[in-house]
């Protein structure tokens, strides 16, 4: 029965990503803990689900020429070692119990980050859409928020999408929306699927939960993208924020 739950749970989650664009980790995740997994499960499991679960889009994004390599590039130079070494220095504390309050803590903060970014995305992108793609100032910055993208994310599952699509939108204001989108995307998957076999390896991935995520989420994604052409962004997006600044203030507080 509870397999069932979670498959519903991949639907629900799925569906609302589909509606919504904002990333599976920072609802999936809350999700679960209120379920009852404890958070280096939920956050490992999360991590593994949305590597696999965004990479048929990736293959999409690259096949019309929607990712930008290069600075999908000087983001991963940065955000996979930074996941390596965050997995390093969890398996330092040699079990999951010693690390709960870490966890918990920076979900919080990237939960409040990401309902933020959600209200504030149109007042992210820069008016003076001066080309920066090939400045070398916006990849050195491009790298070093890769550093700190990678870590949390490692930390947390959330933000892969939803920061590094405004980290993007501040740095390289000419781009467009579907090479944003893109290049975001070629930058997730590795991240997530890099910082989930760490968890992995950590031995924080139910694999029967991971199997049901995915049988859930992958057609609700598709449909509720159909769905999402007849209900207006700016009524649910407020409302996915409200919910995420919430989850977020009781993981940081309580």
């Amino acid at each position: 029965m509870d397999f069932i739950w979670y498959i519903l749970a991949g639907v629900g989650v799925g569906f609302a990503v589909g509606m919504t664009g904002v990333g599976g980790g920072s609802l999936m995740t809350p999700l679960l803990l209120m379920f009852g997994f404890p958070a280096n499960i939920a956050i490992g499991t999360d991590l593994m689900y949305a590597g696999i679960a965004k990479s048929t889009g990736v293959v999409m994004h690259a096949k019309h020429g929607h990712v930008n390599w290069k600075i999908m590039g000087s983001m991963a130079a940065g955000s996979i070692p930074a996941s390596l070494l965050t997995i390093w220095g969890l398996s330092r504390f040699h079990a999951p119990e010693n690390y709960q309050t870490i966890l918990t803590s920076s979900l919080g903060v990237m939960l409040v980050a990401t309902a933020f970014v959600i209200i504030f995305k149109k007042k992210l992108i820069n008016p003076n859409k001066i080309d920066s793609a090939n400045s070398q100032k916006s990849h050195t910055y491009i790298f070093l928020s890769g550093i700190i993208l990678g870590s949390l994310v490692t930390l947390t599952s959330v933000g892969a999408g939803a920061l590094g699509t405004a980290l993007m939108m501040i740095l390289f204001p000419a781009m467009s929306a579907r090479n944003i989108v893109g290049t975001d995307l070629a930058h997730a998957v590795p991240l997530t699927l890099v910082a989930g076999l760490g968890h992995l390896a950590l031995g924080n991935v139910d694999y029967s939960l991971l199997v049901a995520l995915l049988i859930g989420s992958i057609p609700a994604i598709y449909v509720g993208t159909l769905v999402a052409t007849r209900v207006p962004n700016k009524v649910l997006q407020p409302v996915l924020a409200s919910a995420l600044m919430g989850f977020g203030i009781k993981y940081l507080f309580f």
